[in-house]
């Protein structure tokens, strides 16, 4: 018999089905209530829909701009008549979620990964709430999985469900993989959140690309322990993406300049390509509350 087979293994697989929905429905609950009570209107005023769609037609009146009138249905009621148009408001929004090893690092209240996964939910909430549809690209430095822009609330609990368990098959990030990918498979105009901690190659070229079709924002998600190396002495680290291992005196105080400057540079270089790119963008913790950012970011819109 085969060992998977057994009542074991049938009982470890309800086990874990089970605290996936608990774990999801945990999501669900708080990511809800953020986007219906504290989002939804921001969301609603910072991304706008395509633009303008045709609504009704009704007769000219006094003021009415002549380049609306609409000539056929004027010739057949033998008085003019005007088309009258509104927002678009329906989006497609889509996630760009970053899924490479540095993920699973967090020092503090949570990993990159259960924020990521808390952030996309309360994206996609904000989104359903505006009647937006909601489509996945989950990337490496490959793209890992595509999952289609739909609408509803099950829809949203697969994306919920798929950032809890989904395992990559790399460890690396290439945001311009993602990029590339998305520029390529979504035609039309759509809002994109990228949701990275960038710890990638250069990315501008597809940056550009992409910003010119579609509304690009990034999200940028960091350990504050990778800004600032706490002096606890020696120790062994392990690069999560490359596997690559070495050792560092932490209580040395040139070592931990040198790491801050490091973590500088890497800043200031992504800085100045969100900049020229003209993204915008913000910064959000690890061990700190995602809304004042994400709000501060909306309203900047």
């Amino acid at each position: 018999m085969k060992t998977n087979d057994t009542p074991f293994a049938g009982n470890k697989r309800k086990m874990e089905a089970t605290d996936l929905l608990k774990r999801v429905r945990k999501i669900e609950i708080k990511t809800r209530g953020l986007s219906r009570h504290i989002f939804a209107g921001e969301y609603h005023s910072a991304f706008k829909g395509r633009g303008m769609a045709f609504s009704e037609v009704r007769e000219y009146q006094y003021g009415d701009d002549i380049r609306n009138i609409d000539w056929n249905v004027t010739a057949r009621f033998d008085h003019p008549y005007v088309k009258v148009f509104e927002e678009e408001r329906e989006l497609t929004v889509m996630l760009l979620v970053d899924v490479s090893g540095s993920r699973e690092f967090g020092t503090s209240l949570r990993f990159k990964k259960a924020l990521m996964a808390e952030l996309s939910a309360v994206l996609a909430f904000s989104a359903t709430q505006n009647n937006d549809k909601v489509g996945v690209v989950l990337f490496s430095d490959k793209v890992e999985k595509f999952i289609p822009p739909k609408k509803g609330r099950q829809h949203i609990l697969r994306v919920i469900r798929e950032l809890i368990e989904f395992e990559p098959e790399h460890t690396r990030t290439d945001v311009s993989a993602a990029l590339q990918y998305f520029t390529s498979a979504i035609k039309k105009r759509s809002t994109a959140f990228i949701i990275s901690d960038f710890a990638s190659p250069p990315f501008e070229h597809a940056l550009t690309i992409a910003s010119r079709k579609h509304d690009v924002v990034a999200l940028r998600i960091y350990d504050v322990h990778e800004k600032e190396m706490p002096a606890i002495g020696l120790v062994q680290f392990r690069d999560a993406e490359t596997g690559q291992c070495f050792w560092a005196d932490t209580s040395s105080p040139v070592v931990r300049r040198q790491y801050r400057q490091h973590w500088d540079n890497m800043r200031r270089t992504i800085d100045d390509t969100f900049r020229r790119c003209g993204i915008d963008n913000t910064f959000i913790r690890t061990d700190e509350d995602y809304v004042k950012p994400l709000i501060k970011l909306f309203k900047q819109r």
